[in-house]
């Protein structure tokens, strides 16, 4: 279950190492080559738009939602497409039923698109939001399924799949399961973790999961997904209109008949026109993602973050805010320095790509990256 990495870099990633060595997939992902070609054939024709056909519309977003369905393990009908993770995030916080006296729980060091559209709808719809206190760097997962499994006003978990700062992850199997079971709606915020993990959210009970692209999935600025499981898409209300999410807005010679019956999949959810050449994008992304394999692709990140850790482990003076068990990390690792600015600088100097994060020196390497290029990030830290 590998794939042959240097053929993959000379294809899709030929400015590597020479230009840059990308370890800061958490903030966003270089484009491949692939769909850097694919953006540029769309564009051409976005330019002048009588070049454009039938093909470059409703086929593009029918392939990006049976693409996003084959890497989550869901079916197309259960995906929307979206331009950010936060749309997701407002899909769950104000279409989910909940109302005044019900909690939804959250848990502190979450990122802040996963916690200001809960505030404001909870606000608006008069439920309690209520962010649990962390366990050292990770979610509490034993306070919030005693909470879950005691506390019958709560209603609602909203988490995301993998921390943004510290890199732990949270078991969606366990979590999910235990809200099932109580009839506790799960909404979770994949954006960390799709990508360098796979994912079968048939197994895992989530609710409605949200994720743009351009991170881990290495796809364009304004492209990205939500999933709504199968059985709650018919209950919901979409909380926005858009022109496109009726049954009846495919034909495009009746727009004045205004007939306001939604889809029956997840497109009723979708709110005004897609930015296709992003979809474009993304599609030539995915592409390449399921080319390799979501299982070889985690195994690949694996190997490389296990590198990570047990350096941090073993190096002098070098705190390691990720968790250290690969069951509880996915693509990025934390570390804590003496001198994290004075380390930052190293790395930037050595044309390794990153970024520091509430007081850590945060690395997210991914498929196309090499052991090498590791070791190189250790030799340049030292310690």
């Amino acid at each position: 279950m590998s794939y042959d990495v240097t053929a993959l870099r000379a294809r899709e990633y030929p400015w590597e190492p020479r230009d840059a060595i990308h370890f800061d997939h958490a903030a966003v992902g270089p484009l491949p080559q692939r769909t850097r070609d694919a953006l540029d054939a769309y564009g051409l024709k976005r330019a002048e738009p009588h070049r454009l056909g039938a093909d470059d519309f409703v086929p593009v977003l029918d392939t990006a939602r049976a693409q996003v369905a084959r890497l989550i393990g869901a079916s197309g009908s259960e995906i929307l497409l979206t331009t950010n993770t936060s749309w997701g995030v407002n899909l769950a916080a104000y279409a989910l039923p909940l109302g005044p006296g019900d909690i939804v729980l959250g848990s502190r060091g979450e990122f802040p698109a996963n916690v200001y559209p809960w505030m404001a709808a909870a606000k608006a719809r008069g439920f309690t939001f209520e962010l649990l206190p962390l366990a050292g760097t990770a979610t509490d997962e034993e306070t919030l399924l005693h909470r879950v499994a005691t506390d019958p006003r709560v209603k609602g978990v909203a988490l995301s799949w993998v921390s943004f700062w510290s890199g732990a992850r949270i078991d969606l199997r366990r979590i999910g399961a235990a809200c099932r079971a109580r009839g506790v709606w799960f909404a979770v915020d994949a954006i960390q973790g799709l990508g360098p993990l796979a994912l079968d959210v048939r197994t895992t009970h989530v609710d409605i999961l949200s994720c743009g692209a351009q991170k881990w999935l290495c796809s364009p600025w304004g492209s990205g997904f939500a999933y709504v499981r199968e059985g709650l898409i018919a209950t919901l209300e979409p909380p926005a209109a858009g022109w496109l999410a009726q049954a009846s807005s495919g034909d495009f010679g009746r727009f004045l008949d205004y007939d306001p019956a939604w889809h029956e999949d997840a497109r009723k959810f979708e709110v005004g026109t897609i930015p296709y050449q992003d979809i474009v994008g993304m599609n030539a992304s995915l592409g390449l993602l399921l080319e390799l394999g979501p299982a070889a692709i985690e195994s690949h990140v694996r190997a490389l973050t296990r590198r990570l850790v047990d350096w941090a482990e073993g190096a002098r003076d070098v705190r390691l805010l990720t968790p250290a068990a690969d069951a509880a990390r996915a693509g990025i690792v934390a570390v804590v320095t003496p001198d994290v600015d004075g380390d930052a600088a190293k790395l930037r100097a050595a044309k390794v790509t990153h970024s520091v994060r509430e007081g850590a020196i945060r690395l997210s390497p991914h498929f196309h990256n090499t052991m090498d290029e590791v070791d190189l990030v250790i030799r340049t830290i030292g310690r």
